[in-house]
């Protein structure tokens, strides 16, 4: 049987983060939902589709509706709160010793 392994990501769900490639490049937003199987994450106005969606019964007219697309990790960079920077991010145990994000800038926790 296939074990199922837990990721550990450097940004977490309500992050502040900066886009650092693709079409939305420099671009910065906060991270809705974070799906880790596929390692993206959806960020609020960044990478915006058009979805064209069959009439329903919620929906009875459909039509073409706007919707944020997930976007890759790797392609999302931190925004430090304390600074307002884009930070590399590191983890390490903090004084009760239990791992906390931190910035590699700064030294201080997350």
């Amino acid at each position: 049987m296939k074990t199922i392994q837990k990721h550990k990501f450097r940004i977490k769900k309500d992050d502040t983060v900066l886009v650092i490639a693709g079409n939305f490049k420099g671009k910065r937003g906060k991270i809705v939902t974070i799906l880790p199987d596929k390692h993206k994450a959806i960020v609020e106005g960044i990478n915006i589709i058009t979805k064209h969606v069959k009439p329903s019964a919620q929906n009875t007219e459909g039509g073409r509706v706007e919707q944020e697309a997930p976007i890759h990790i790797s392609n999302l960079k931190l925004i430090d709160p304390a600074t307002s920077e884009a930070v590399k991010v590191g983890r390490k145990a903090d004084s009760k010793g239990k791992l906390q994000r931190y910035s590699k800038k700064t030294g201080e926790f997350i």
